[in-house]
C-alpha cells in the first residue's frame, strides 16, 4: 500500500509524524511532500522525516493564495504522476488542511482525507471538505458548522485534542534550556505571534503588541525570560530587534520548551493546545472567531482568554509538576484517516473502521 502525505505548515509535521511512523511500521510505502513555509522543512529535518520540498507560501493576500494553490497543486500533480510511474499508484493522500493535496489527489482520482481543528477557515474548507473522501476533526466541532462545506457525510470525529495524540509518546528534554541559555530559577514565558498570513487572522493584533510590551517590562524588572517563537522570517527579524526578548534563529524543541515554561501566551491555536495538553498555564490572544475546540477549553478553564494586557497574570518559576496528562493512541487518527479504504486494503482488523 502507498500513501502520500503533504505538509504545508509547521504544526502539520508534528501531527503527521506518528501517522507516518504507524503506516511505515505496518508496511506501507509512505511518500511525503512539504511546502517551504515557516519551520516546516526544518522540522522535517529535525524529526528525521524524509520529504520532497515542493513550492512555497505565496503571501497573505487572497489573490496570492489562489495563485499559490493553483501553482503548487500543479507541481504536486507533476510530482505525483512521476512517483506513480516509478513506484505504482497511491492508495490514499493525506493532509492537515492542505488544499494543494486535495486538488492534486482529486485530479489523480486518488481518495484523500483531510484533517483540521478550526472550523472557520471558510475558503480552505470549501475546497478540502468538498474534494476529500474523509474529514477528520475533533468531536468538539458541531457537525452543523461543517455542513455548509459539504462535509456532513464525510465526518470522522475523534475525542479530545489532536495534540493529545501526537504528544502521547512525548517526554520533555532539558537540552532546549541549555541551547537557549535559560535558567530554571527564573520565570520562562513562551510567546507565539499572531498568524498574520492566515486568511482567518488578516489584521494587526494590537493586543499582542501590548502583551509583548508588558512582558518586556517584566523581563527588565524581575528577570523573566521571554522566549518568542516567530512563525516566519519577517517576524523573526522584527522581534529580534526588540530588547528583552529571546528569539531562536532556527526550529527548536518547542514542546520541551513549553513543558518547562511558567506561562504560555499565544495568538494561534496549536501552541495553546500543546500547553493545555502538557498542563501549562496558557492565555490566548486570538482575535478572530473562536472555534469550538477553544470554546470548550475556555469553558473547562483549561485555556484563558486575554482581552487586555493588564489582565495578564505574570508567573514565577515553573513548579515541579506531577501531571496526569491525557495521552491518546495515535492509531485512532490513522484509522480515521484511512477510512475511505476498506479495512482489508488498509491492513486493519475487521470492524476497526466505522462508517462515519
Amino acid at each position: 500500500m502507498r500513501a502520500w502525505i503533504d505538509l504545508t505548515n509547521s504544526p502539520h509535521v508534528l501531527v503527521m509524524r506518528p501517522v507516518i511512523g504507524r503506516l511505515r511500521s505496518a508496511g506501507w510505502d509512505v511518500r511525503v511532500t512539504a511546502r517551504d513555509f515557516a519551520q516546516t522543512l526544518e522540522l522535517c529535518e529535525r524529526l528525521g522525516i524524509e520529504h520532497t520540498p515542493i513550492g512555497r507560501h505565496r503571501g497573505e493576500r487572497v489573490g496570492a493564495k489562489a495563485r499559490g494553490l493553483l501553482s503548487r497543486s500543479a507541481a504536486l500533480l507533476r510530482w505525483a504522476r512521476a512517483e506513480q510511474r516509478a513506484g505504482g499508484r497511491f492508495d490514499i493522500a493525506l493532509g492537515h488542511g492542505s488544499n494543494d493535496i486535495s486538488v492534486a489527489a482529486a485530479l489523480l482520482r486518488v481518495p484523500s482525507s483531510t484533517m483540521f481543528d478550526y472550523e472557520w477557515a471558510t475558503v480552505q474548507h470549501n475546497v478540502n471538505c468538498r474534494l476529500a473522501a474523509a474529514v477528520v476533526v475533533p468531536d468538539a466541532i458541531p457537525p452543523q458548522r461543517l455542513a455548509r462545506y459539504g462535509a456532513r457525510r464525510k465526518l470522522q470525529a475523534y475525542p479530545g485534542l489532536k495534540e493529545e495524540y501526537y504528544l502521547a509518546d512525548f517526554e520533555p528534554a532539558a537540552a532546549v534550556l541549555t541551547a537557549l541559555s535559560l535558567s530554571r530559577e527564573r520565570p520562562i514565558v513562551v510567546v507565539r505571534p499572531p498568524p498574520e498570513v492566515s486568511l482567518y487572522h488578516r489584521f494587526h493584533n494590537d493586543l499582542f503588541a501590548g502583551v509583548l510590551s508588558r512582558l518586556r517590562e517584566d523581563a527588565a524588572a524581575r528577570g523573566a525570560q521571554v522566549v518568542v517563537l516567530p512563525r516566519v522570517a519577517s517576524q523573526r527579524e522584527q522581534l529580534a530587534a526588540l530588547p528583552g526578548l529571546i528569539v531562536p534563529r532556527h526550529a527548536i524543541d518547542a514542546q520541551s520548551l513549553i513543558a518547562h515554561a511558567s506561562l504560555v501566551v499565544s495568538a494561534g491555536g496549536t501552541m495553546n493546545r500543546e500547553a493545555v495538553a502538557l498542563g501549562v498555564p496558557v492565555y490566548t490572544t486570538f482575535q478572530g472567531r473562536l472555534g469550538a475546540v477553544d470554546e470548550r477549553l475556555l469553558a473547562e478553564g483549561r485555556l484563558r482568554l486575554l482581552e487586555r494586557p493588564e489582565s495578564l497574570e505574570l508567573a514565577g518559576p515553573a513548579p515541579e509538576r506531577s501531571l496526569e496528562r491525557v495521552r491518546r493512541d495515535p492509531q485512532l487518527l490513522v484509522e480515521l484517516l484511512l477510512s475511505p479504504l476498506s479495512e482489508r486494503d488498509a491492513g486493519l482488523p475487521a470492524g476497526v473502521l466505522g462508517s462515519g
